[in-house]
């Protein structure tokens, strides 16, 4: 099991009430909701192993320079009101570094590769797994890594962890209308604003999976355009040809990485904190108690 850790504190911030405080007073509602979230997945799933999968540039340096509107928007946010709900939330900040202290003091394996993205790390150790993946994220990014063959899964979060969807490739093929792991070039088509990725102008939902199934991948469909394949409609190639730029560069940022040089790790779930002195000290700064029990309790059901 790999989480796309920020995905699910974000979720925890918002979904838990901030009203949850240490002793001290500061609020610890995504930290609490991020370890109830963390026993709720291995209650239900009884995974093997599990990765806490980090962000270590949530903007890497190569994809802004193959498209400068990368998440540019984000660091705009500062100077724009009307953004500031792309940014990380002050209480939410400060959550972070406990929520990671608790992981490793649990003995969560815990994953972040310099100059890259969770969605690298989770890429890179999904297809090199040897045994099934469930990928646990509510970002449809992900989706790409979809692989039937491979046992690679979704767990898709968007209405909730405990609402989670499953998405394999037929979940994809029929919520999309595309192969299963078409994803990453029907999202390079038809754009995706939350993360300043313009798309190509014209092309929506319906003709970029269209495009998807009668082309296979992206670079099938730019070979038609160079060679004016009669099959493709002219509209649609007249907007592709104009789009030649970005269609260039685009794959780049969306595609993750599969083949980062992961630090080394033990991911079996652990069956004893690895720490138990600092968790100690932890749960009682914190006052994340009934959290951390529930999180030990399911860790010790699953490793049985």
């Amino acid at each position: 099991m790999l989480l796309d850790t920020a995905s699910l504190y974000f979720r925890a911030y918002f979904g838990v009430p901030e009203s949850l405080t240490a002793p001290d007073g500061t609020p610890v509602n995504a930290v609490r909701g991020l370890l109830d979230f963390v026993a709720r997945l291995v209650t239900d799933r009884t995974p093997t192993h599990l990765v806490a999968c980090t962000d270590e540039d949530w903007r890497p340096a190569f994809r802004v320079a193959a498209l400068p509107s990368y998440k540019a928007h984000r660091v705009a946010a500062d100077a724009d009101p009307e953004l500031a709900g792309e940014t990380v939330p002050d209480t939410l900040v400060p959550q972070v570094p406990v929520i990671f202290d608790l992981l490793d003091a649990l003995g969560i394996a815990r994953v972040g590769v310099a100059g890259y993205e969770a969605d690298d790390v989770i890429g890179t150790l999904a297809t090199t797994a040897t045994t099934p993946v469930d990928v646990v994220t509510g970002d449809r990014d992900l989706f790409q890594l979809v692989d039937d063959a491979r046992r690679v899964r979704v767990l898709y979060t968007a209405r909730g962890v405990g609402r989670h969807e499953v998405v394999d490739e037929r979940a994809v093929r029929e919520k999309y209308g595309i192969p299963g792991r078409a994803y990453a070039d029907y999202a390079v088509l038809r754009g995706d604003p939350s993360d300043g990725l313009p798309g190509v102008k014209g092309v929506g939902d319906k003709t970029a999976a269209q495009l998807v199934r009668q082309y296979g991948t992206l670079d099938a469909l730019l070979a038609a355009v160079d060679a004016g394949d009669p099959a493709l409609p002219a509209a649609a190639g007249r907007k592709l040809a104009a789009a030649r730029d970005y269609l260039a560069v685009a794959p780049t940022v969306v595609r993750v990485a599969t083949a980062l040089a992961v630090p080394a790790h033990d991911a079996r779930l652990p069956r004893e904190p690895a720490d138990p002195e600092r968790l100690v000290e932890l749960v009682d700064r914190w006052g994340v108690g009934s959290s951390v029990e529930r999180v030990l309790a399911a860790l010790q059901r699953a490793a049985a």
